[in-house]
């Protein structure tokens, strides 16, 4: 804790002793106590008040059959979040057939993932009464949008959402699974700091334009998920660059290295760019996400990464 300092004040009364130092402020007297803790007490004091944070927190409990998680965020919306965690998720099962992969979509109010993965439908029940995941291109997808009508909005409170929140987490039969991609919602608030208190978490990869507002908002996601101890695994700069398809220009339409920088200042790794492409926009509107659909294709460079966890 290294030096502690008090600040108390008192009407005409002054106070000796503790190293204090007297300092007239009005009528009063501003006393200033510091005392130093050596090394042994310092480290206990330190535990202390971790424990101390720590009471009411919720213990994190692994999602019952699965392996690794990895979080997929972003601190703005409309950076390609989604996009992205849809074909990682394909990238990590392609790398490594033997491998089972999963996708969990925790964005609540904004769920992309039945259209990315062109699926439709209400999850059937196990005989212990949990939620079967829907199943196409080989993952295991589960949505908040499998249970709601597409068009119908979900004009839910906090309390509403977190308990769909730990449905989603606790009432899924995955069966076994090697990795789970949790796709985020866009920002730092309940729901991130729910999934990252709940579920022992293997890295999160965090997605940005190379534009300075979503910069911003990108750097407070890495900030939170390390406050939570959570390991960044590495930034994702979206939408890079973009190159006409018949000059083959090309033009830098949200900044140039953005990511690259803050990557940099957060002392962590680009795991790739994405170009703005409109193959990338076509494949996931049409529900056959590049990876998938154009596996050879120059604009996956990243998803074709093979993601190590210990």
């Amino acid at each position: 804790m290294g030096v502690w300092r008090r600040l108390l004040v008192f009407g005409g009364v002054s106070l000796r002793g503790c190293g204090g130092v007297r300092v007239p402020l009005g009528g009063s007297r501003l006393v200033i106590c510091r005392r130093q803790f050596s090394g042994a007490e310092s480290e206990t004091l330190k535990q202390r008040r971790s424990q101390i944070m720590s009471r009411g927190l919720p213990k994190q409990k692994p999602i019952e059959g699965v392996k690794q998680v990895i979080v997929v965020a972003s601190g703005k919306g409309g950076v390609g979040k989604s996009t992205t965690a849809v074909n990682l998720a394909l990238a990590l099962a392609a790398n490594d057939s033997s491998k089972a992969v999963g996708l969990l979509d925790v964005d609540v109010y904004g769920p992309s993932i039945p259209k990315m993965m062109n699926l439709k439908g209400n999850p059937e029940l196990s005989q212990s009464n949990l939620m079967r995941p829907l199943l196409n291109y080989g993952i295991a997808c589960m949505s908040m949008g499998f249970l709601v009508e597409e068009t119908a909005p979900l004009v839910w409170r906090g309390l509403m959402v977190m308990s769909a929140i730990e449905k989603l987490l606790r009432q899924v039969d995955w069966g076994q699974l090697d990795y789970l991609v949790v796709d985020m919602p866009p920002g730092t608030g309940d729901v991130q700091l729910s999934v990252s208190q709940n579920v022992p978490i293997s890295g999160a990869v965090i997605v940005s334009t190379p534009q300075d507002i979503a910069l911003m908002d990108a750097h407070k996601g890495a900030e939170m998920f390390r406050k939570v101890h959570v390991p960044v695994l590495g930034l994702v700069q979206n939408m890079s660059v973009f190159q006409c398809p018949k000059c083959k220009h090309k033009t830098h339409i949200f900044g140039a290295d953005g990511a690259r920088r803050l990557a940099r200042t957060l002392d962590l790794d680009i795991l790739g760019d994405i170009p703005l492409h409109l193959n990338i926009r076509e494949a996931s509107d049409t529900g056959q996400p590049i990876v998938f659909s154009q596996p050879e294709s120059d604009e996956i460079l990243l998803w074709c990464q093979d993601f190590e966890f210990q």
